[in-house]
């Protein structure tokens, strides 16, 4: 097990360090997401199929865990590709690069070498959902398919709305609050947390697997991450820098994260 985490961090730190290659030739960052994302599912897939000695064959468990990983990583990889090959940058990275000034050629390398921790980091709490030794499936293994379901299409979803909406040429400049983005302004970002949620119920399913535990630290930091981090402050300080006060009138009318009924509209 140790040789195989070993090996894990190592491709991943290789990866990132790839992404950063592509991301200075080609002058954009929407690489680097991309290969977070595939990485992320390629990591925990391997991390929780990989034959080990004195373990059984492998259990349904295992196999729907990576499945749902697989399923993740392709839908949101081929969403962010999209965005890649069509040139479009995040403004996320623009706005480093515009803090870091002259420092930016060594800090992004370092920066992105913490990206591949988390990609380690990350896969280890869907190894942790997929090794659970528990025999069958339970309750819990049940619900935590219903809400990887939800989170994959809830997604997708989101990501279509916001693409559509943005193609229309009537709408540029305006915010959008389609279907899902009325709900929250960020849904992308809360069904994106939910996955991890998925991953925590499938570690501790049947109460038997002490390390399961663990695998709840997924979905805590990923909230932190989205909420407090790199995800939303970033874009909202984007969105209020281009949309002025109409994004502050849409943020004090729509919940920030979890979707609920939109308030009205302020006199």
């Amino acid at each position: 097990m140790a040789l195989l985490l070993f090996v894990t961090l190592l491709c991943c730190s290789l990866l990132m360090l790839i992404a950063w290659r592509v991301q200075q030739s080609s002058g954009n960052s929407t690489w680097v997401d991309v290969a977070w994302t595939f990485g992320t599912g390629a990591a925990g897939i391997a991390l929780a199929l990989w034959p080990l000695s004195g373990h059984g064959p492998m259990t349904a468990r295992q196999g729907l865990v990576a499945v749902i990983a697989a399923l993740w990583a392709l839908r949101l990889g081929a969403h962010l590709l999209q965005r890649a090959l069509k040139g479009r940058d995040d403004p996320r990275y623009a706005k480093l690069k515009e803090s870091w000034g002259a420092s930016y050629q060594w800090k992004m390398p370092a920066f992105l070498q913490m990206q591949a921790v988390s990609v380690f980091i990350l896969a280890m709490f869907i190894m942790l959902a997929g090794r659970n030794p528990a025999p069958g499936l339970g309750l819990l293994d049940i619900l935590a398919i219903i809400i990887a379901g939800c989170s994959i299409i809830g997604e997708a979803l989101a990501d279509r709305e916001v693409a559509r909406f943005a193609a229309n040429p009537a709408n540029k400049g305006k915010i959008c609050e389609a279907g899902l983005w009325g709900w929250s302004r960020h849904p992308n970002y809360f069904f994106e947390w939910l996955i991890w949620v998925a991953y925590a119920l499938f570690a501790i399913s049947g109460l038997s697997f002490p390390w399961g535990a663990l695998a709840w630290a997924g979905p805590v930091v990923m909230y932190l991450v989205l909420v407090h981090a790199s995800g939303i402050p970033p874009t909202e300080e984007h969105m209020l820098r281009s949309r002025g006060d109409a994004f502050r009138d849409y943020q004090s009318r729509v919940s920030k994260f979890l979707p609920l009924p939109p308030r009205k509209a302020r006199s």
